[in-house]
């Protein structure tokens, strides 16, 4: 079957942290919400994290949002996550798995999820932190848990089987959604459909290419033929 972009039922969510190109993500129909973090915000150049983050929610109001809490003290990630929540309506806090010793958050996302935070637990890669944090998640209060398939599939590993058992893991909360994140190649995007995956983040360079879907290849590998030969030609090349 030829892919279709109508035929995708996953929702997409745009990652950045230019603020122009959020709010044009956000203004597609096809784009259902927005995460950034900090190695994409320092990537930016941001130096002011709460006036970027107050920028971006002022702009958008109805797509969620996550931002991440960025202390490596368990006691501190409570207090900027309470924080960053009192935002807007539309954010979910992101938090670590666990902290740079290897603690775990589960008790931090614990106590944020029964306090009606919407948390987003991110940087998960193995079925024992996805079963680990779901009984850490509020039934009651919208949340996201976010597995790296992109950083699993780096590891030579194939991430389909680890998303797959982690839908299963949190199908008892209702009111959680299962994240591919980290995505390498617009055929992630139909990978996450096909499981049933409920969200998966990509960035601009990922998204562009849903230009691309279903495209004749016939006339794909023409173009690329003769993009060479004009690279080639442009260049000079003698022999």
């Amino acid at each position: 079957m030829e892919p279709s972009r109508d035929s995708l039922k996953v929702k997409l969510f745009a990652d950045g942290a230019d603020l122009a190109s959020m709010v044009e993500m956000a203004s597609k129909p096809f784009i259902s919400g927005l995460t950034t973090n900090p190695t994409l915000m320092k990537n930016a150049g941001i130096t002011d994290y709460a006036k970027f983050a107050k920028e971006v929610i002022e702009n958008i109001k109805d797509k969620p949002i996550s931002f991440e809490v960025f202390s490596d003290d368990l006691s501190e990630m409570k207090e900027q996550a309470l924080k960053i929540a009192s935002w807007g309506e539309n954010v979910f806090v992101k938090i670590p798995i666990s902290n740079t010793f290897g603690e775990s958050t589960k008790e931090v996302v614990r106590y944020l999820s029964f306090n009606g935070v919407k948390v987003n637990v991110t940087a998960l890669m193995t079925i024992a932190q996805v079963e680990d944090i779901s009984k850490s998640l509020n039934p009651d209060i919208e949340s996201f848990v976010s597995v790296f398939a992109g950083r699993i599939a780096d590891t030579g590993r194939d991430p389909l089987p680890i998303m797959r058992q982690s839908l299963t893991k949190l199908a008892g909360n209702k009111k959680t959604e299962l994240i591919w994140a980290s995505p390498r190649e617009l055929l992630n995007i139909f990978q996450a459909n096909e499981i049933g995956c409920h969200i998966i983040t990509a960035t601009g360079d990922i998204l562009k290419k849903l230009n691309l879907v279903g495209k004749d290849l016939d006339m794909y590998s023409l173009e690329t033929v003769k993009m060479f030969y004009n690279d080639a030609k442009d260049s000079g090349f003698k022999l």
